[in-house]
């Protein structure tokens, strides 16, 4: 299995199946650090766009990460 370090946190991932270990105490830092993310995030997230009588649709949203984890299971 590889490690890598996630948020000062060692996660193993299995080179077969990709599937992510990780200790209940890492466990447990990973949700501090989502939760953290979050709190911060608030008040920096865009507006929700708003349609106008001549469009059809909103215009399209930047991507953004939905979730501090996310990252983990993208690459």
């Amino acid at each position: 299995m590889a490690v890598r370090s996630y948020a000062d946190v060692p996660v193993r991932q299995c080179g077969s199946c990709q599937g992510l270990f990780l200790d209940q105490a890492d466990l447990g830092a990973l949700i501090e650090a989502e939760n953290d993310w979050h709190s911060h995030k608030a008040s920096h997230t865009n507006p929700m766009p708003r349609i106008t009588a001549d469009m059809t649709a909103p215009p399209p949203m930047p991507p953004s990460s939905r979730a501090f984890i996310e990252s983990l299971f993208t690459g």
